[in-house]
């Protein structure tokens, strides 16, 4: 298992992650806001087929993936500022659902889901607010994809993003904080930390999900945690 995280999350949240697979720390500099420079979701797109990467990646990253065999569509779009040119791979995706400012989405996810049914929504920093869990099951921190989804069916919660660290900005979101393996979500931090987080983890847990906190702090935005299997 490979397990691909922004190289600035808490030291302790990486040393518990390592007891899961292999982790690739990313990092990079001039291409993207310096707060999401290492945030997986500004870099890739996993789909139920593929992983679509941006170009923009650097090679060294792409030599890891390529070492465990795991296969990858590259898409069209550069990752860089400003926005939306920062957003092209931010898309929420699972087994049936394609969520996104589908006007910024990269060709080539729309290409690799066509199959899933879209739903349009304006935040285009869409993973960063959203995780897409199994049975038409979600969890976000805007209030524009929660309506959309309610309206197409889907059953979740919002929560407030207030006092979700990412530095340089006066809050992160909760789908950055989050990685979803199976049945088990990671999560980096606490969520007892957290002023909604008993209402996450009884959401969670009602819809029979484990809960690992990664580290024992604030709820840290990270750009989610992506893992690759070997």
């Amino acid at each position: 298992m490979l397990i691909i995280i922004d190289k600035k999350i808490p030291g302790e949240a990486k040393e518990k992650l390592s007891a899961s697979g292999n982790i690739l720390e990313l990092e990079t500099e001039g291409l993207v806001y310096p707060a999401i420079s290492g945030h997986p979701d500004i870099f890739f797109c996993k789909t139920p087929q593929t992983l679509i990467v941006s170009p923009s990646l650097p090679d060294s990253y792409i030599q890891k993936i390529k070492e465990i065999k795991q296969e990858y569509v590259t898409g069209n779009h550069t990752s860089h500022i400003p926005h939306p040119a920062s957003v092209h791979y931010n898309a929420a995706v699972n087994d049936h659902y394609l969520v996104h400012r589908l006007e910024f989405t990269d060709p080539v996810i729309l290409q690799n889901c066509h199959t899933l049914k879209k739903i349009p929504v304006k935040q285009a920093y869409t993973r960063c607010n959203l995780l897409l869990l199994k049975n038409d099951h979600y969890i976000t921190s805007d209030r524009g994809i929660h309506k959309n989804l309610q309206r197409s069916g889907l059953e979740g919660i919002f929560v407030s993003p207030e006092g979700i660290l990412l530095p340089g900005f006066p809050n992160g979101f909760i789908g950055g904080v989050m990685g979803l393996l199976n049945d088990t979500i990671f999560v980096i931090g606490s969520l007892a930390l957290f002023a909604e987080g008993g209402a996450v983890r009884k959401f969670l847990e009602d819809h029979e999900y484990r809960i690992v906190e990664l580290y024992q702090g604030p709820l840290v935005d990270g750009g989610g945690v992506f893992f690759l299997d070997e």
